[in-house]
């Protein structure tokens, strides 16, 4: 089936999305210019702002963040022990992966401070304006207030494939397993064990069930929102998709039927 035949059969008012292969769109779905709400697919944008303020020297990687015992790091990959909505440590450092949204708001403030402005500025004159993304803004929280575009977030997968505005050495890091031996849950899908996690990216590993296709590598690496939205890249392929649904029940199979078939007809693999 075809793009546009996988994303007829989600259950959802509108949809936008972009299959990309080495940077360049192979298929295109919906008005790719509106703009959605992306909820957590905020964090692998805001993330590149901190790992670009560690490359800029304002902050470092591993200098004490959150709670005591931890650092950037720790925030960046769910492993500082805070809860999804909350600074209170849930878990002491380094013990648990606990998702949370709270933890990256701690970084984003970090950051701001460090650079003596307001941290959806910092990310919209650091990351956002070189990458073109003029229809993208933080709009709230760090951890989930993102508004953007399908072209915006394709600019984005580009970036991360082909890095321009951060040393490749640093994306390299962000898509790699950070505390490989954490166990923790993916919302939706409970828990796994362990939950690998880079700085920002969500590492597919052996997860099951998840959004990603079975199919898919285990380097796979992106985000999913609770807004019903999505953005994954696997080798040099790509795809965002952005609905106006939430994420749900009626999200899980048919993702990640869409995402393996997508993945195997890239790739000439059989699902």
């Amino acid at each position: 089936m075809s793009l546009r035949e996988h994303l007829d059969q989600w259950p959802v008012d509108n949809v936008a999305a972009q299959v990309l292969r080495g940077g360049e769109v192979v298929d295109s779905v919906g008005d790719t210019s509106r703009r959605y709400s992306v909820a957590s697919v905020t964090k692998l944008v805001v993330a590149y702002g901190v790992m670009l303020a560690v490359e800029e020297g304002a902050v470092e990687l591993d200098q004490a963040a959150g709670p005591a015992g931890s650092t950037l790091r720790h925030l960046l990959t769910h492993a500082s022990g805070v809860g999804f909505d909350s600074r209170e440590p849930q878990k002491p450092v380094g013990e648990r992966r606990i998702y949370s949204s709270a933890g990256y708001e701690w970084a984003a403030e970090i950051v701001g401070a460090a650079a003596e402005m307001d941290f959806a500025d910092y990310l919209r004159e650091g990351v956002l304006e070189p990458l073109g993304m003029r229809d993208t803004a933080l709009e709230g929280s760090a951890g989930h207030g993102l508004v953007s575009t399908v072209d915006d977030l394709a600019a984005f997968a580009r970036e991360v494939l082909n890095p321009q505005l951060l040393d490749p050495s640093t994306v390299e890091e962000m898509r790699t397993v950070q505390f490989p031996e954490l166990r923790g849950i993916v919302p939706g899908y409970g828990m796994h064990k362990p939950c690998p996690w880079g700085l920002g990216f969500e590492l597919r590993g052996s997860k099951d069930p998840h959004w990603t296709g079975k199919n898919m590598p285990e380097e796979t690496a992106g985000h999913f929102g609770m807004s019903g939205t999505y953005l994954w890249m696997a080798g040099e392929h790509a795809m965002v998709a952005l609905t106006d649904r939430d994420f749900g029940d009626w999200a899980k199979p048919l993702w990640a039927e869409t995402n393996a078939a997508i993945y195997a007809e890239l790739t000439g693999q059989s699902e």
